[in-house]
């Protein structure tokens, strides 16, 4: 089979291209109206605006295009094979030579080189407009608290800066409270000069109270310096633990390069970095898993050719690649219960759905 691409790969790449466009572009609409929704309920709240809310939907866009991208694929591959054949325009091309395999090649070119943009930009843009999103709506809701970056969270409350190097929600007997990791208050006198700095293993907030653990507080006197070792401090601040659990970076919104940070640092001091490895591995799997997921559906917008009813094709193909999205699911739980290897997980749904795949090309050729 020759690779090098003829007017037909071009003409069909272009077809399935323009559709993935349009269908991607209303999910993606769609998603962002729904967002701007949601954000109106919290018009209020500090200085919060609807200009606020436009401008952190409007950050989050890329991540969303990303999100949305796999299934305006499986969708618009479809809608696109599927329009060739209504006007029999696949029947023609299949007559002058050319085979399912090369027109389901021609899809997939056209998709891969979408899948790499979308991958680009999610590492790139995606990552940091999410970032910039999150300390528009924090700074806006509170005047304390800043985004949360690699380095870690950083918020201020007067002369007060604290800075966390990690954190996440726990929840116990039906409590739920904020946890930082690695703490340090840096204190600063009204004249600008360091007056104090407090390094804490946690610091957790119960009932709007602030409680440091194992502190080592450092006291800047004007010609000495003391150190105190404390199991537990109150830190009296008003500091909101719903804002600030807001600006820690979430992993499934972070960069490749800053997941594999993120482990790195976890594994290295001991604390779990499954749910960081999960979506560091699903990144990897991202330009496979779409792939699989349109072969696999492909099959069944060649049906019509012989037995028509187009419409019906179109469900049972994206109802078949939707049912990858629940198998992905599935071993992803798997792996996280019993502690087998995230790249397992995500590897083996693809290599399923292509084996189907290519049963069911086998199946239908003519």
């Amino acid at each position: 089979m020759r690779l090098r691409p003829n007017l037909h790969d071009l003409y069909v790449g272009r077809v399935v291209l323009v559709t993935v466009l349009l269908v991607w572009s209303v999910l993606v609409g769609l998603d962002v109206i729904n967002a701007i929704s949601s954000e109106l309920n919290d018009l209020g709240k500090g200085s919060y605006t609807f200009g606020h809310a436009v401008a952190f939907v409007a950050y989050t866009i890329p991540r969303r295009a990303y999100m949305m991208f796999p299934t305006a694929a499986v969708i618009g591959a479809l809608m696109g094979l599927g329009q060739l054949a209504a006007s029999s325009e696949l029947i023609a091309l299949r007559a002058v030579g050319l085979s399912r395999r090369r027109l389901s090649l021609s899809v997939a070119i056209t998709l891969a080189l979408l899948t790499g943009l979308m991958v680009f930009g999610m590492e790139t843009v995606g990552s940091w407009g999410q970032t910039q999103a999150d300390r528009v709506r924090t700074s806006a809701i509170t005047n304390n608290a800043a985004a949360a970056t690699y380095s870690g969270l950083w918020a201020r409350e007067g002369n007060v800066f604290l800075n966390a190097q990690g954190g996440e929600k726990k929840v116990q007997d039906g409590r739920e409270w904020l946890q930082l990791r690695d703490v340090r208050l840096y204190e600063l006198a009204d004249d600008g000069r360091l007056a104090a700095i407090s390094h804490a293993t946690t610091a957790e907030n119960f009932d709007d109270k602030w409680v440091l653990k194992n502190v080592l507080r450092t006291t800047f006197n004007a010609r000495s310096v003391t150190q105190q070792q404390l199991l537990g401090m109150r830190w009296e601040s008003d500091l909101d633990p719903a804002a600030l659990a807001d600006t820690i970076a979430k992993p499934r919104y972070m960069a490749a390069t800053d997941l594999a940070r993120s482990i790195e640092y976890r594994q290295r001091n001991g604390l779990d970095a499954r749910e960081y490895e999960e979506v560091y591995w699903g990144r990897w799997f991202y330009p496979l898993n779409v792939l699989a997921l349109c072969l696999a559906a492909i099959p069944f917008a060649f049906g019509s050719l012989r037995s028509g009813g187009l419409g019906k094709q179109l469900f049972l193909g994206i109802l078949f690649a939707l049912s990858f999205w629940l198998m992905q699911t599935l071993f992803s739980r798997l792996a996280g219960a019993f502690k087998f290897d995230y790249w397992i997980a995500y590897l083996l749904p693809p290599l399923v759905m292509l084996t189907v795949s290519a049963w069911l090309f086998k199946r239908r050729s003519s």
